[in-house]
């Protein structure tokens, strides 16, 4: 997908010139605004300046309405159950899960015949479709993926080399903890982090497990029964039992990362390559750009790129009173001006899925890392029907593990009685 991307950018359609034509299509009355509610970190500041410049073309005012990561998906089903939705709500897109999670069929508004779905990156657009329609927009990066970026010149003052088996990982982390070095910063408070070191190596199951992705789709098989899936939570749980993320890692937060990477005490962590930039910046001239590199997660033995489609979404609710104005937003952030505009002033986004005539602001090291790909897979809570919905629940329960609460045996049962429970709530027929 990421080369597809890239090579999609050759042949941008032109938009820039349309944006404040169409932000006028609507004369908004005075004073009209329009709620934007979102899990937090699914809208960034840039974002938030864009939905100024909006007012001041259109008249229309766009409150923000950001929820703790914890409480937003229980937040949000009881205003949407309620009747009292906001007028776009944020989601993660997946086709399975927009169907199970949010029920967009009946909570969201077709969006199918919008200008900016014809600029929509393919792969982007299947997971926020349903029967043909499309009912959501991903505003995220999906051209890119969490791996593992690492500190070089911790590395070369180690005598260190980028691993390529879970073996030479351990051997690494055990020379860092030797020489007083934390090997990976993991911030496990935020309740969603630590999940990804086991879900984002889709590619490498299917890989060792053919037919994987179907056969739990379909309930032939279940999680507890595929061993490899065992040996990754296993291998997950040695890393905090090991030391590999030091003492504090039960209350280390995210939005720490960036100086605890920075600062040396650290000499890796699960980040987007985007922010390799924002790193450098938090470590006071100690380190370059340049002095941090990637490579993917070595749980397995993986060297399957991963895929990730998915992203936090946009909707529009269908009970909204204001849904041409919010369709006018929508069709705003997603214009050329406005894509560029979040490229070049957020770190965490190199690129948006809409084929614009964007920039990407991909530096050489990560488009050396992606050209280099040689075998991609997608990512678990994309590809696997009723995991993502249960991403808190999944992350509460691989802490379990860490504290010894829970076995890997324990996590995987518990993934499959959860999704049986949502099977079964939407009458998929392959758990009747």
């Amino acid at each position: 997908m990421k080369k597809r991307v890239v090579a999609a950018l050759l042949c941008g359609v032109m938009v820039a010139g349309t944006m404040s034509v169409q932000a006028q299509s609507v004369l908004a009355d005075e004073g009209t605004t329009i709620t934007v509610m979102a899990s937090q970190d699914w809208v960034y500041d840039a974002e938030m300046e864009l939905g100024k410049q909006f007012e001041e073309e259109t008249g229309i005012k766009v409150d923000y309405q950001i929820v703790p990561a914890d409480q937003y998906y229980n937040m949000l089903m009881t205003k949407l159950n309620s009747g009292e939705g906001p007028d776009i709500f944020g989601g993660q897109s997946g086709s399975f899960d927009i169907v199970s999670q949010y029920n967009v069929e009946k909570n969201a508004v077709d969006l199918s015949d919008q200008a900016w779905v014809e600029t929509y990156d393919e792969f982007a657009k299947e997971q926020t479709s349903v029967d043909g329609k499309v009912y959501g927009m991903t505003y995220y990066d999906v051209s890119t993926d969490y791996y593992v970026v690492y500190n070089k010149k911790i590395f070369e003052e180690n005598g260190l080399e980028v691993p390529t088996t879970y073996a030479e990982f351990e051997e690494i982390c055990q020379t860092l903890l030797d020489n007083d070095i934390i090997p990976i910063y993991e911030p496990c408070a935020d309740g969603w982090h630590q999940t990804m070191w086991f879900t984002e190596i889709g590619g490498k199951y299917e890989e060792l497990v053919p037919g994987i992705v179907d056969d739990l789709n379909n309930n032939k098989i279940k999680f507890a029964d595929v061993p490899e899936l065992k040996e990754a939570l296993d291998q997950l749980n040695d890393m905090a039992q090991k030391g590999y993320f030091g003492d504090n890692y039960l209350s280390d937060e995210y939005t720490d990362l960036l100086m605890n990477l920075g600062s040396g005490e650290y000499a890796m962590a699960l980040e987007k390559p985007g922010q390799i930039a924002a790193i450098a910046e938090a470590s006071d001239g100690q380190y370059t750009e340049d002095d941090f590199g990637m490579f993917v997660i070595p749980l397995l033995d993986n060297d399957v790129y991963p895929q990730h489609p998915c992203g936090p979404s946009r909707f529009v609710y269908s009970g909204s009173e204001h849904q041409e104005e919010a369709k006018q937003y929508l069709e705003y952030i997603a214009s050329a001006d406005s894509v560029q505009y979040m490229i070049d002033n957020c770190d965490k986004i190199e690129n948006l899925p809409f084929d614009v005539g964007q920039t990407p602001s991909y530096s050489e090291a990560t488009q050396t890392f992606l050209d280099a790909a040689e075998k991609e897979g997608t990512v678990f809570q994309d590809s696997i029907k009723y995991l993502n919905p249960q991403w808190t629940e999944l992350t509460q329960d691989i802490v379990s593990m860490f504290i010894g609460d829970m076995t890997s045996e324990d996590v995987l049962n518990a993934i499959d009685e959860r999704r049986a429970t949502q099977a079964e709530a939407v009458g998929d027929e392959n758990w009747q």
